[in-house]
């Protein structure tokens, strides 16, 4: 069986602010077909991270690669194939979503039969049937966050990386969101941010745990609970010396 390609690459990552490292020498790899959960305290550089491996930020040093390109050396194409969804992203409030996934699709050059196809796929995958045609200026925030999910999802990509998906939603939401990550990790490879470990257990197969910009754990969600003894929460601060 030959190994899986790799599709998301940081190798030796670093990210400086004058003498603060946000990103201190942070190498990983994940292959098709992985769910990975990015954890890590608040400030451990996990946004920052996710922002150089999408090009939004450029490293200091190192190297980000997304299915085999390299993000800073060939921007536009590494992220052909990304979906991003970022921490209260911003969308135009005065447009509704069907309009914000109108403008992304053509900046993506979708063609008019791609955007509608994908359209209906977005629409019933995020629950967006009754907000299409809402501005998205007097939408909630669970309501918010699945048009950004849709526009993340919209040109069908084969790497998401998403910052606290779930965040605003609410309890049948989140189940959504998590039997929909569990379908599309089988052939995709997904990245998420989280904060919660019900979403670890429920949606990851694997666990990368970042502290002052450092990766401290690589590992399966299992093995991360047996450093707390059965209990994430315990795990995280053991190994974060959180007090």
């Amino acid at each position: 069986m030959t190994e899986r390609e790799p599709m998301i690459e940081a190798l030796d990552l670093c990210k400086h602010y004058g003498s603060f490292a946000a990103i201190d020498h942070l190498s990983f790899t994940i292959r098709r077909g992985e769910v990975v959960a990015f954890l890590g305290p608040n400030g451990a550089g996990k946004s920052t991270t996710m922002k150089v491996l999408t090009g939004y930020l450029a490293p200091t040093s190192g190297t980000a690669r997304l299915c085999g390109v390299d993000v800073v050396q060939d921007r536009v194409r590494a992220v052909e194939k990304l979906g991003y969804l970022p921490e209260n992203g911003p969308l135009y409030p005065d447009m509704t979503p069907r309009q914000l996934l109108q403008f992304f699709a053509e900046a993506r050059g979708m063609s008019a039969g791609q955007f509608a196809e994908r359209l209906e796929f977005v629409t019933r995958e995020c629950d967006l049937h009754e907000l299409l045609d809402k501005p998205i200026g007097t939408c909630s925030k669970g309501q918010k966050q699945r048009t950004g999910m849709a526009q993340a999802l919209l040109h069908d990509p084969e790497v998401l990386i998403m910052d606290e998906p779930t965040t605003g939603l609410d309890p049948n939401q989140i189940r959504h969101v998590r039997e929909l990550v569990k379908k599309l990790g089988q052939t995709r490879t997904i990245l998420l941010s989280t904060h919660l470990f019900q979403e670890v257990e429920a949606m990851a197969g694997r666990v990368l745990l970042v502290n002052e910009g450092k990766l401290v754990f690589d590992g399966t969600p299992a093995e991360f609970k047996a450093r707390g003894q059965g209990q994430m929460d315990q795990a995280f601060h053991a190994i974060t010396g959180a007090r």
